[in-house]
């Protein structure tokens, strides 16, 4: 039995030949897939009843079993989905005025084992499939349109920053945006999606030649080469210089700035020393800063800056030429916020301060 769902548009033109339909039935099945969310083949009442028993026959619409959404008190909301194979991951809805974001994610657990993110301490299980990571957009989607009552409800945004890298799956990645992107389907622009990682160089090189304007966010955290590695031991592989040298290929290649994220650990990487090194870094490249307060979780080697302390880094900041913005931290009352998707239980932050 097919998964319709995991077939792109070609894929599912050559399975329609192959069972004796035309190819054009696949343009149908995948605008009531992706566009209007329907799962039930019998409600698809644009194709005939003989088609959708064959369609029946052939395959099934699979879909991503929502276990639990948490709404945190600042409007997003953290998702935890059940695949086919029983694992589990989790997503979050981001809504800001009119831009309605879904931080999505890419992996079961994540390898890279970053030393201030929950999901590192899970472990690695598998890579998501292209139809898992879109999937977890439309579900979002249908969910908020009945949390909501806003039945026109679209997501507009979609950030690859969920558990797991990007780049070390990067072909489900970029199967997983053109699916997003088309316009029978979620049709949400190229230029609305972001894939986040944290230096992997050959995906960064990979990505300059991919086909849609996707902006591209390196999660860099610190500029000096024995604190980064510290904190992101696939740093030992990719170091600085030459992660700035695929950075600026990226730039070169697309014109699209840069995002430089830096989590805030604080009496760890905001320092003047810091503060040169990130600077002598940026240099030359089109781009902006985004300052990450880090958000505490159990277990965490690090603790949360005080505002204080966010402020006096921020303003020192802010005396580059550069963008620099400070994202304010959204849904840590339930484990949502960037750092913190490791499947916690709201009530296993009631001891960690938010």
């Amino acid at each position: 039995m097919y998964n319709y769902k995991a077939l792109n548009i070609k894929e599912l033109g050559d399975l329609m030949e192959r069972i004796g339909e035309s190819r054009f039935r696949a343009s149908q099945l995948y605008r009531w897939i992706w566009k209007r969310g329907v799962t039930d083949i019998d409600k698809m009442s644009d194709i005939s009843k003989r088609v959708r028993n064959l369609l029946k026959e052939t395959g099934y619409v699979g879909e991503l079993k929502l276990k639990a959404a948490y709404p945190s008190k600042d409007g997003s909301v953290k998702f935890l989905f059940e695949l086919e194979d029983g694992k589990e991951i989790e997503s979050v809805f981001i809504p800001d005025r009119d831009r309605k974001t879904v931080c999505v994610s890419v992996q079961v657990g994540c390898p890279m084992g970053c030393k201030f993110c929950a999901t590192g301490s899970l472990g690695f299980t598998r890579n998501l499939k292209s139809w898992e990571i879109a999937d977890q957009v439309l579900q979002v989607q249908k969910f908020m349109r009945e949390f909501t009552g806003d039945k026109e409800l679209r997501i507009t945004n979609v950030v690859y920053m969920g558990m797991g890298e990007p780049l070390v799956n990067l072909q489900e990645v970029k199967n997983s945006v053109y699916t997003l992107n088309s316009h029978i389907g979620l049709n949400i622009g190229s230029r609305r999606i972001t894939i986040s990682t944290v230096g992997i160089i050959p995906g960064i090189y990979e990505l300059s030649d991919f086909d849609r304007q996707v902006k591209l966010a390196v999660s860099l955290h610190s500029a000096i080469q024995w604190k980064r590695a510290r904190i992101v031991p696939v740093a030992k592989a990719y170091p600085l210089h030459k992660l700035r040298k695929a950075v600026m290929h990226y730039f070169e290649r697309k014109k699209r700035w840069v995002t430089f994220e830096y989590l805030l650990l604080p009496e760890f990487n905001d320092g003047e020393e810091d503060i040169r090194a990130l600077e002598e870094f940026v240099s030359g490249i089109p781009s902006k800063i985004n300052v990450i307060p880090f958000n505490p979780y159990p277990g965490a080697s690090f603790r949360a800056p005080t505002d204080r302390e966010i402020d006096r880094f921020v303003k020192r900041l802010q005396r580059l030429p550069h963008t620099v913005t400070l994202r304010a931290s959204r849904g840590g009352d339930v484990g949502g916020a960037c750092g913190q998707l490791a499947k916690f239980h709201p009530g296993d932050l009631r001891f960690v301060k938010i």
